[in-house]
């Protein structure tokens, strides 16, 4: 027999982390991701329900001034709910790009 010890504080983590991001595991299997193109102005993303979503490039400054090739070069990241591209870097999910979510300004300070 198996007997799994876990302290009531671990317990409360995990259950604040499942309200958190329960939405995750509950994620639609049609907003899979099963091709990525880019222009040189939009991000282009099929899913397996059949939708496309398309995206301005100005969203992502990463992939804006990544090299055609670069941005060519995609990976599936995050059981099929997001996209990773290696040479930049640069990590994208479905649930972001259906909300219409912009990369995050960085600002950078002065010295």
């Amino acid at each position: 027999m198996f007997m799994l010890i876990v302290k009531a504080t671990e317990l409360r983590e995990v259950e604040r982390l499942v309200r958190k991001h329960g939405k995750c595991f509950m994620a639609n299997p049609g907003e899979r991701v099963t091709n990525v193109a880019s222009t040189d102005d939009n991000l282009i993303v099929e899913l397996a329900d059949r939708r496309s979503i398309s995206v301005p490039l100005a969203w992502y400054p990463r992939l804006l001034h990544a090299s055609q090739d670069d941005r060519d070069h995609w990976e599936v990241a995050g059981a099929g709910f997001g996209i990773h591209w290696p040479a930049i870097d640069e990590d994208l999910s479905v649930e972001g790009l259906l909300r219409g979510a912009p990369a995050p300004r960085v600002r950078v300070a002065s010295s």
